[in-house]
C-alpha cells in the first residue's frame, strides 16, 4: 500500500490497523518510517501531523509518536570535534 508524502509507505497508518501490536514493534515501525521520509522533511511538523491525524488514546504507536516529539524537543549534543571541549592549553 502506497502512503502519502507524510507517510511514505503507509507505515504509521498501518500499525494503527494492527491488533495486539506491541511497543517495541511501533519503535521499529517509527524507525523505518524515520528513515523513509524525505530529508527536507521536518520530522518534528510531521510527527504532529501524523499525532492528529491517527492519535487513538492508549495505541502504543500514540506513545511512540510522542516520544518521538520530545525526543526532537531535547537538546542534542554535537558530536565528533564540535561535542570536545575546545579550551586552549597553556
Amino acid at each position: 500500500m502506497k502512503g502519502d508524502i507524510y507517510d511514505p509507505k503507509a507505515l504509521i497508518s498501518e500499525a494503527y490497523k494492527i491488533e495486539g501490536i506491541t511497543p517495541s514493534e511501533c519503535r521499529s515501525i517509527f524507525l523505518d518510517w524515520a528513515l523513509s521520509l524525505p530529508e527536507q522533511m521536518d520530522q518534528r511538523d510531521t510527527i504532529a501531523l501524523l499525532l492528529g491525524r491517527h492519535a487513538l488514546e492508549g495505541h502504543p504507536m500514540t506513545q511512540v509518536l510522542q516520544e518521538g516529539l520530545e525526543v526532537m524537543s531535547a537538546p542534542r549534543r554535537r558530536g565528533g570535534w564540535q561535542g570536545r571541549n575546545r579550551a586552549k592549553l597553556s
